[in-house]
């Protein structure tokens, strides 16, 4: 241990720094479990407590399970079968992914509601007064769907990638032996694709528990509505800290329950001849079924919102002033960059450390890194808050000392926010960077260390270049996930510094939705090609 420590001392002083900001505001959501009770937190424990916790798991289960359902259907059809417009399906039925729910949500309202083009095709066209009841989405189920159209694409993704590289050998046997394509699916392909498929659905559940803006926007009571409500409305930090520890608790035995399943089966090659899986052409109306089947999610997931963001834009131009809408997307991509460009470097330190010490804390204290993606945004928010306010009464002598008027500066300042990001997405860019490293080992390493070379030359000179691809592809990750953020931002941005998720989810909550149009378009604009880059960047399925 000690050589290699000596050998790498920079790297090891470098990572365990990063790994203990990382993870030291989540402690003060700990410590707030053992604070002193509030008449608030005790009304609230009384009378409302279950009812967060009702919502929040139903939301949860249904979504799941619909998620499970959507993406393995569509996974299953682009990884086996060939039918016409299958390639443009395989990347686009990911493009879903590039419109947050909470501008979902905010444009099926308007697209389905009293004004909108369905009832009003209704009633001018068919002569048609349908009960507006009938298509009110302001209710759970409405959260439900929403949530399902625009996170499946997780399970999808994760699912499809699996499979496309499975063994064509598996499949084959199964015919063989006489079963057909229902009890192959049922059989065969959902056993190995297990592990896939609870990997993907555990992200559609964290998203879920960490949204804000559909369940604010619908009205239902979750945990991130009510550590909001605590907080701003009755002004009570306590309180809030206590409602996200019990979100982080609900969240951690999700964990363990995820940990469980993947853990009791597993599934390995018996041999290292591994074919990927062949496709079987689809003919008539098979093939039909399944092209409507792909496109029909892919319309209604994407492009039928995207139609209506358009339109209420071309309606609204000019009303949103043009310099305001170039503000909020300079402030977007000055965040987004900054905190993207942070998680990369911490990540190629934290990675790099892990990579040369030969030793189990090096392997282990990384993964204390990649809780913060499983922890809420507003969870996150409310440690990140609590820790630079102690930090800024600490450094309080050091600010009167240099004349501040305050003693508040570094808890009003873009800086949290920025921290709060590099806390909640580092988990993105440290796999992308770690599957990098894994990818290029340490032989060139250590060949250019043998030629005379120092660590850090090394790094600049071999590493760095052949980490290109995964270095690209995890700031493209970390920084479209940041520019859809809401949480975080409304929580910890500094006053009057808006995005375009926030601003767009001012104008939504204010009932101004086409004015929101533009900020939301340029989102999924922004999105939409990162996820093409990065589906082109990373792209390993053969054709």
């Amino acid at each position: 241990m000690n050589r290699h420590l000596a050998n790498v001392n920079g790297w090891t002083i470098g990572a365990v720094l990063i790994i203990i900001l990382l993870f030291l505001p989540n402690v003060a959501i700990v410590s707030g479990i053992f604070s002193a009770a509030s008449e608030n937190w005790m009304h609230i424990k009384e009378y409302m407590l279950l009812n967060y916790i009702k919502s929040s798991l139903t939301l949860v289960f249904f979504t799941a399970l619909f998620t499970i359902i959507i993406g393995i259907s569509l996974a299953w059809l682009i990884a086996q079968y060939d039918f016409p417009f299958r390639n443009f399906m395989k990347w686009a039925l990911i493009l879903p992914l590039s419109i947050p729910p909470f501008i979902g949500a905010y444009t099926y309202h308007g697209i389905i509601n009293y004004t909108g083009i369905v009832q009003k095709t209704l009633r001018n066209q068919f002569d048609i007064t349908p009960n507006p009841a009938f298509f009110d989405i302001m209710n759970v189920p409405g959260a439900i769907f929403i949530y399902t159209l625009f996170l499946s694409p997780y399970v999808y993704m994760i699912t499809r990638i699996f499979l496309s590289h499975q063994a064509a050998s598996l499949i084959e046997s199964a015919r063989m032996l006489g079963k057909g394509p229902w009890e192959i699916f049922l059989k065969v392909v959902l056993p190995i694709s297990r592990v896939s498929i609870i990997g993907g659905v555990s992200l559609v559940i964290l998203e879920v528990l960490n949204d804000y803006g559909v369940v604010k926007y619908f009205g239902i009571q979750t945990f991130s509505t009510a550590i909001f409500q605590t907080w701003f409305g009755l002004g009570d930090l306590e309180s809030s800290i206590k409602l996200a520890a019990s979100l982080m608790g609900i969240v951690i035995f999700i964990l363990i329950i995820e940990r469980l399943l993947r853990g009791r089966k597993q599934y390995s090659y018996s041999t290292t001849k591994v074919r990927p899986l062949p496709l079987v052409k689809l003919k008539r109306k098979t093939a039909v079924f399944a092209s409507m089947y792909t496109w029909f999610v892919f319309s209604v997931a994407f492009l039928i919102p995207l139609i209506q963001l358009v339109y209420w834009a071309i309606l609204t131009f000019g009303k949103v002033p043009m310099g305001d809408v170039l503000t909020y997307t300079k402030n977007s991509v000055t965040v987004a960059g900054l905190s993207a460009t942070l998680i990369i470097v911490f990540s190629l330190i934290v990675g790099n450390f892990s990579r040369i010490v030969h030793h189990k804390l090096a392997k282990v204290l990384p993964k204390l890194t990649i809780l913060g993606y499983s922890i809420p945004g507003a969870v996150i928010a409310v440690a990140v808050v609590t820790s630079f306010i102690a930090l800024d009464r600490f450094l309080a002598p050091v600010y009167q000392f240099f004349g501040a008027d305050s003693a508040l500066v570094l808890s009003v300042s873009l800086f949290m926010l920025i921290s709060a990001y590099v806390i909640r997405f580092f988990a993105i860019g440290y796999n992308s960077i770690e599957t990098g490293y894994d990818k290029i080992g340490t032989d060139f390493r250590d060949a250019s260390r043998m030629l005379g070379a120092n660590s850090i030359r090394t790094f600049y000179k071999i590493d760095i270049p052949m980490m290109k691809g995964a270095i690209i592809s995890g700031f493209i990750l970390v920084f479209v996930d940041i520019l859809k953020e809401i949480p975080l931002t409304l929580i910890l941005r500094p006053f009057n510094y808006d995005t375009l998720a926030t601003k767009a989810f001012q104008y939504a909550s204010d009932e101004k939705i086409m004015e929101a149009s533009q900020a939301s378009l340029l989102i999924v604009g922004v999105s939409s090609i990162a996820i093409f880059v990065f589906h082109k960047l990373l792209r390993e399925e053969p054709k």
